[in-house]
């Protein structure tokens, strides 16, 4: 069956992309978070829901969360960071983000497949991810898979794996976690 073997194929390329994650940006990222006051992360599309994804993971941690755009999401301060997940590290609105963010005092951290985009040059941390930019000849990552798949799917299982590893520094597991978990439905 095709989509089997398209399936297993996804999954190889997924992992050979965890090879290419840097863990000690990683671990960046992880400590930058826990001593922010506030966490704000942004993308647009489909990595905008990734995003979305880990701001509720932190929201189970007990974090100040929030996602950009919505309208329960509070303000800027010096002391908070703005995290960017941005394949192209090129998208009008983020970048326009990322300035505002840098001009109140704030944290920004990076999360593209180019770290020398304008998003990336105005980071104070970037998280180069493995995918396939909109101009794949600039790309020295192939994938069989269409526009920005890889990046998105890397995306969500290395926000997830950044989760694990809060829950490990903070000595949570799931049971505590879904005290935090909407019981309203």
């Amino acid at each position: 069956m095709q989509t089997t073997r398209y399936f297993n194929e996804i999954l190889d390329e997924l992992s050979r992309a965890a090879d290419l994650l840097s863990d000690e940006q990683a671990e960046q990222l992880v400590n930058q978070i826990l001593e922010a006051k506030k966490i704000f992360v942004a993308g647009a599309g489909r990595s905008g829901f990734m995003g979305k994804s880990f701001v509720m993971r932190m929201m189970h941690m007990g974090l100040d969360s929030y996602v950009v755009g919505e309208t329960v999401t509070a303000n800027m301060e010096k002391d908070d960071i703005l995290i960017i997940a941005s394949g192209s590290g090129e998208t009008k609105s983020l970048v326009s983000m990322a300035e505002k963010a840098k001009n109140t005092g704030g944290t920004v951290v990076a999360v593209t497949i180019s770290p020398e985009s304008t998003i990336g040059k105005l980071a104070d941390l970037v998280i180069k991810m493995p995918g396939s930019p909109k101009d794949k000849s600039t790309s020295d990552y192939t994938t069989i898979q269409p526009m920005g798949s890889l990046f998105e799917q890397t995306l969500l299982l290395f926000f997830d794996a950044v989760i694990l590893r809060f829950m490990e520094k903070k000595g949570l597991d799931s049971n505590t976690m879904y005290g935090k978990h909407a019981n309203l439905e």
